[in-house]
């Protein structure tokens, strides 16, 4: 799979989430997204990252347990590639 290509805004977003810092992830087979300390408003997009490696627990924790989310290699390079597409282009000069 190309994730390049197959992220969504929202999927795009929530990486930013986590490479700011903003993000928990809860330590389970289905992992559950936290941002600046609510629950992810899309579960779905949580596994989503979580299942295709692009998010993950910063260390490990009890099964349950809220811990720091981190961008694998894989998010990171997903997030870089989708950069582009979301800078504005240059303001003309008046």
């Amino acid at each position: 799979m190309d994730v390049r290509t197959e992220l969504n805004h929202r999927e795009r977003a929530t990486l930013r989430a986590v490479a700011d810092g903003h993000a928990e992830i809860s330590c389970s087979c289905e992992p559950d997204l936290f941002v600046d300390g609510l629950a992810c408003c899309d579960q779905h997009t949580a596994h989503r990252l979580a299942h295709l490696g692009l998010v993950a627990p910063a260390h490990g924790g009890r099964w349950g347990e809220r811990v720091p989310a981190r961008l694998t290699e894989a998010g990171a390079e997903a997030l870089g590639a989708a950069a582009p597409a979301l800078a504005l282009p240059p303001l003309a000069a008046a």
